[in-house]
């Protein structure tokens, strides 16, 4: 339980903090820039640079073809928007299980071994394998920024969510001694683009390093729900806190109905 006078909310299973030690910021040694790294490292477009294993796309069934997980319903690389759909700028690519599993958590801000202040705040569990969750990633490299599209299935109620946001807005989170202030700010809700189905807007920054070493990773998400499934559209940029709000609606909206609508689940 959070000591008195930070935020109270109900305990996710797996979110336990680690006991607390002393906090000791490290310069360039960003937590979160994991995501850029690895699309820059296996996006084909960029010559000459090997693809690393565990960023190789993910060589499982075609949209096209769902395959079922136990208890029913299409794995998530089923229902991901195809990487010829991303805007024509972000050169796109679909990740391993692998590299889901980093490049996942790093959306969120806080590794799910991080230790959490205010304590409590670390985020709802998810399972990353290829059964829970699958990403495509496009990369502008001349913008040095990223749109994203993740799907997460058996997800929380997405109202569960956005209390997690509103209790948990600002985070410093600790991991391998480097430091990060994770800040995340509701906005709007995007429109919804598939009738029955939730949605959800937000805003997050990410500060690492100190000093004249820092680091800031600025985010804009859209989701959408639906039943237990959910679409998360993110655009990502170490460069500019003004997001590429056209091409994020246009693969947001995209995204949602090819999971929702197009897809058998």
């Amino acid at each position: 339980m959070a000591k008195s006078g930070a935020p109270r909310r109900k305990r996710i299973d797996g979110a336990r903090p680690a006991p607390s030690t002393t906090r000791r910021p490290i310069a360039a040694a960003p937590l979160v820039a994991t995501v850029l790294v690895l699309v820059a490292a296996c996006t084909s477009s960029i010559s000459g640079v090997a693809l690393p294993e565990a960023s190789a796309p993910y060589g499982g069934p075609p949209a096209t073809a769902p395959t079922p997980v136990p208890g029913g319903g299409p794995l998530p690389a089923a229902l991901l928007l195809p990487i010829d759909r991303f805007p024509v700028t972000y050169s796109a690519v679909v990740l391993s299980p692998q590299a889901v599993a980093q490049a996942a958590p790093d959306l969120e801000g806080i590794p799910p071994d991080a230790r959490v202040d205010p304590a409590g705040c670390l985020p709802p569990s998810q399972d990353y394998g290829p059964a829970g969750t699958a990403m495509a990633v496009g990369t502008d490299t001349a913008g040095r920024a990223t749109l994203s599209v993740e799907i997460v299935t058996f997800a929380e109620p997405l109202s569960e969510y956005r209390t997690f946001v509103e209790e948990c807005g600002r985070v410093e989170a600790t991991r391998r001694g480097a430091t990060a202030t994770v800040t995340t700010v509701l906005e709007p809700d995007p429109a919804i683009v598939v009738p029955g189905s939730e949605t959800l807007g937000l805003s997050r920054t990410v500060r690492s390093g100190h000093g004249g070493d820092i680091l800031v990773q600025s985010m804009s998400t859209r989701a959408a729900q639906l039943g237990s499934v959910r679409v998360l559209v993110t655009f990502m940029s170490f460069e500019s806190d003004v997001p590429d709000t056209e091409n994020l609606d246009r693969a947001y909206a995209d995204a949602v109905r090819y999971a929702f609508e197009e897809q058998p689940r």
